[in-house]
């Protein structure tokens, strides 16, 4: 093998090595796992800093930008496709800007070119609306977002002062064990360990007023499943409590609509001698599943549990109020 070959050679061990140490490694640690002189590392990272994106640390450590680093993927046609209409998604739930998922789907969209002309005009175009002027420019959601992407990338802590919904401002150290997509509420949640209370904690991006990376690194527990986290939740919301059995009846004008799609993992429907179709499932949060419940209006009855039912009758009450409409008038 020739020097220059030895040389790519050992700029890919060196790449594979830094990916697998997010906190950074020494040019002797280096040295010492390729088996050189340090001497040879030295020599080699000005070519390897041209090649991939470096943070040089205070105490001498060596990690790659994971914020600039180019992911090698490859991707068939049927998979583009699928990542495509999943960003299309995400557009059409999420009212903020995100100039990142904007950047991948043009990336995508010219990778497509050649194979799949036509696709790839349609591709660019959604990255393009993704990008008007009318998408809600946030900056201060956006960098909230990128910071614990990078910090659950490394596995370092952050701080954060968060705003609660009573608009009190709290400090927490957070670690991110997981960033959820909230379609219900068009927003994205970081759920991780919080320090205080010393517990599973999930936080509204878009309410952190502000948050900074720390040096402090953790680790997610191998027993940690997001699968089993939201086994039972509607959307976002989980409990360590027994998840509840939530009945609804829905009418037989959409009782066909109703059992076209898969609401809930736990779900099971029955349709009924009128058409009507029941449906049941277990919910860790049954209150959230309000709007979507509201969403079906007088098609949709809730039977179990009686505090949802409850819950509905309450709202009733009130929009014959708003409205002022007497009782004999909502029965007509």
């Amino acid at each position: 093998m020739s020097r220059a070959e030895n040389k790519a050679d050992r700029l890919l061990k060196m790449e594979m090595l830094l990916l697998n140490h997010p906190e950074g490694l020494t040019q002797a640690q280096i040295a010492r796992r390729l088996g050189v002189d340090r001497s040879v590392i030295h020599r080699n990272l000005p070519d390897f800093e041209r090649l991939y994106p470096t943070v040089l640390r205070e105490d001498g450590r060596i990690c790659l930008d994971r914020s600039a680093y180019l992911i090698k993927i490859a991707l068939s046609l049927n998979e583009a496709v699928a990542v495509h209409l999943a960003a299309r998604l995400m557009a059409t739930r999420m009212d903020r800007h995100n100039p990142h998922a904007a950047s991948a789907l043009r990336k995508l969209g010219v990778a497509l070119e050649k194979l799949a002309p036509r696709i790839s005009k349609h591709v660019r175009i959604s990255a393009d609306v993704m990008d008007e002027a009318d998408q809600r420019q946030d900056p201060n959601f956006l960098r909230a977002l990128e910071i614990l992407t990078i910090a659950w990338a490394e596995e370092r802590k952050t701080q954060i002062w968060y705003r609660k919904e009573n608009g009190q401002i709290s400090e927490y150290f957070f670690a991110p064990y997981l960033i959820e997509p909230y379609a219900i509420g068009q927003t994205v949640y970081g759920i991780g360990y919080c320090e205080p209370p010393g517990a599973l904690r999930t936080f509204k991006v878009e309410r952190i007023e502000r948050i900074e990376m720390t040096q402090i690194n953790y680790s997610i527990p191998e027993d940690f499943s997001p699968v089993d986290l939201f086994k039972h939740a509607w959307g976002i919301w989980f409990t360590d409590g027994e998840p509840v059995e939530v009945v609804l009846k829905f009418s037989p004008r959409v009782a066909q609509r109703v059992g076209e799609t898969r609401w809930h993992r736990s779900e099971q429907v029955a349709v009924q001698q009128d058409g009507s179709l029941l449906w049941r499932a277990r919910i860790a949060e049954p209150q959230e599943m309000m709007p979507w419940i509201r969403g079906w209006g007088a098609d949709c009855e809730v039977l179990q549990p009686e505090s949802l039912r409850k819950t509905l009758e309450q709202e009733v009450r009130k929009l014959v109020e708003v409205y002022q409409l007497s009782w004999s008038e909502t029965i007509q």
